[in-house]
């Protein structure tokens, strides 16, 4: 079964990466492919973090600083993930499937989806993570 929870953090996820997908496809008029990715990811970490923490993990404990900077280390993560799935399938799977219609943004958008279990775990139990009730215990 799938708990609220991550049901909403795949819906602001998805959010999120529409933004970091549309602003990809924007960047591309302008830089190169791989940088494009990068920047376009930083756009949807913003929009995920703002999203996650105000909609998706309300009770969540510590400081700002705390959720930053394991939201960032998580993410940095995520990020080599997309880029890897995303250069790996642009570069070699896609033309051998002679598949060349519009190869990297199709490349792209599986790279984007890759890391969503991943992200989701490690979001709630480090990045959003609550400390347990002493009467629950």
């Amino acid at each position: 079964m799938l708990s609220r929870q991550f049901i909403a953090f795949v819906v602001t996820g998805g959010i999120a990466a529409l933004l970091n997908f549309g602003s990809r496809i924007l960047l591309g008029y302008f830089v190169p492919y791989v940088p494009s990715i990068i920047i376009a990811y930083i756009v949807g970490m913003v929009t995920a973090f703002v999203l996650n923490r105000w909609l998706v993990f309300k009770e969540a404990d510590g400081s700002i600083h705390h959720q930053v900077a394991w939201f960032i280390a998580i993410n940095v993560l995520a990020v080599l993930q997309t880029l890897l799935v995303s250069v790996a399938l642009a570069d070699w799977l896609l033309p051998l499937l002679h598949i060349e219609w519009h190869r990297e943004t199709l490349a792209h958008a599986v790279g984007v989806a890759t890391p969503v279990v991943t992200s989701y775990l490690g979001h709630k139990h480090f990045t959003f993570r609550t400390k347990p009730n002493i009467h629950e215990v």
